[in-house]
């Protein structure tokens, strides 16, 4: 049995909040066609920027919730919290960016790594995530790191489906927020 913290079952909760917000926000900010500098556009990247700091430190409490028997197995957890929160690190430079454009005049995001950060990040998180399925006894059922891929997958085909990523986040997630360990599922008798 493995203990999940207050602080995990927080992040779990307020990451997909935080990403519905922005949905909305971001919903609202191109009503007019045009998405870009505004009230709604502010509000709605305060929101991206906030969920991507918990992201980053949801991808560290994973990383302690997996358990590792094998220096290989320590390797490959450790590697999948690096890269999730190097990959966090860049969406929160990009968020900056949009935030502040003097930031992204002066220090924008290298090139590569507008396609390594994500790409890190979605890797790491759900290695973890698959990690903790895979484990003996399961830590999470099989389904929860399918929704979160779903989620990304969503965001992907179209940015105005973040609502629906968010939600889908939140289904794929509520393992952590609903229960105090992660437990192997009851035997059928």
């Amino acid at each position: 049995m493995t203990e999940t913290t207050r602080s995990t079952r927080l992040f779990a909760l307020l990451v997909p909040l935080f990403l519905l917000l922005y949905g909305v926000f971001r919903l609202i900010d191109g009503r007019d066609g045009d998405h870009g500098p505004g009230l709604a556009w502010d509000i709605g990247h305060t929101f991206f920027f906030a969920a991507f700091l918990l992201l980053g430190a949801l991808v560290v409490e994973l990383r302690t919730l997996v358990p590792v028997h094998t220096a290989r197995r320590a390797a490959a957890a450790g590697a999948a919290m690096v890269a999730g929160v190097f990959g966090a690190g860049c969406f929160l430079w990009v968020i900056l960016g949009d935030l502040f454009p003097r930031f992204d005049d002066a220090a924008p995001l290298p090139e590569p790594l507008e396609i390594a950060g994500p790409l890190a990040f979605q890797l790491g998180l759900l290695t973890l995530l698959v990690m903790l399925v895979a484990s003996r006894p399961a830590r999470l059922p099989v389904w929860s790191p399918v929704l979160v891929l779903a989620a990304f997958v969503v965001i992907a085909v179209n940015l105005d489906l973040l609502p629906l990523a968010a939600v889908l986040l939140m289904a794929g997630l509520a393992p952590l927020v609903r229960t105090r360990s992660l437990r192997a599922p009851a035997s059928a008798s």
